[in-house]
């Protein structure tokens, strides 16, 4: 119950700020359709293709948003209140995560809606991606919130585009991988970000080849390392910031 109370918190202290929401969500809806109106010819820039790529773009404002709410938290001394209460430190996360999943949800449902007017056709499989995308959006909210654990509130800006800059250019939603080169192509198989695209993308195009046996366990890895180390991170910055 407590987790639940202060997730409907951290909501609400969400949507105080509505003008980060909308652009967290317009952006992202705004380079699908304009990437839409140039009628590339490279099959990543085609609806079905493009449109998972967008997903993730999306997320990785998603990491930032969550990075802002919780070094603002820090700065406020919300935290060290906090750590007087019985909630434990996996609470705390949890309560972050739910806060953000309606934001997700709403973001899901407007590329969709994009990306059909655009000419998408709705099939099943777009609301098997949502629900596999929800998966997904926890690593870039654990990562947001460890970045935030760490980071200064002006620092969040810096390091959270970097994670934004990462999901463009190692994720292929732009471009194959094997365009720049070996070491490119490497450094791509070992971030998270291209097994992510994979697998919402062969959700989406009901094409389960383009979802690698490494996609699926460098994700499930990367996820599980990062929720491990923001919880035990989270938990130290409670504890060193009490004192």
């Amino acid at each position: 119950m407590r987790m639940l109370n202060f997730a409907k918190r951290n909501f609400k202290e969400l949507i105080r700020d509505p003008i980060s929401i909308i652009f967290e969500i317009a952006l992202p809806i705004f380079l699908l359709f304009i990437f839409q109106q140039f009628n590339l010819p490279d099959e990543i820039f085609k609806l079905e293709n493009f449109t998972p790529g967008i997903i993730l773009f999306g997320f990785a404002f998603i990491a930032l948003f969550s990075a802002n709410l919780i070094s603002k938290d820090r700065s406020t001394s919300l935290l060290i209140r906090l750590g007087t209460s019985p909630m434990k430190s996996r609470d705390y996360i949890l309560g972050y995560v739910l806060s953000i999943v309606p934001i997700i949800l709403v973001q899901e449902v407007l590329f969709f809606a994009t990306a059909m007017l655009l000419g998408l056709h709705f099939s099943i499989n777009i609301i098997y991606t949502v629900l596999i995308s929800l998966v997904i959006s926890i690593l870039f909210i654990s990562l947001g919130i460890l970045i935030g654990s760490v980071v200064s509130e002006k620092g969040t800006g810096g390091v959270g585009s970097l994670i934004v800059q990462l999901v463009c250019f190692t994720s292929g939603m732009y471009f194959p991988k094997e365009m720049v080169g070996k070491t490119f192509t490497r450094i791509c198989e070992i971030l998270p970000f291209e097994s992510c695209l994979n697998i919402v993308r062969g959700t989406l195009n009901n094409d389960f080849s383009m979802i690698s046996t490494r996609n699926i366990i460098t994700f499930a890895i990367y996820t599980i390392v990062v929720l491990v180390t923001t919880i035990i991170v989270f938990k130290k910055k409670m504890v060193s910031d009490n004192k």
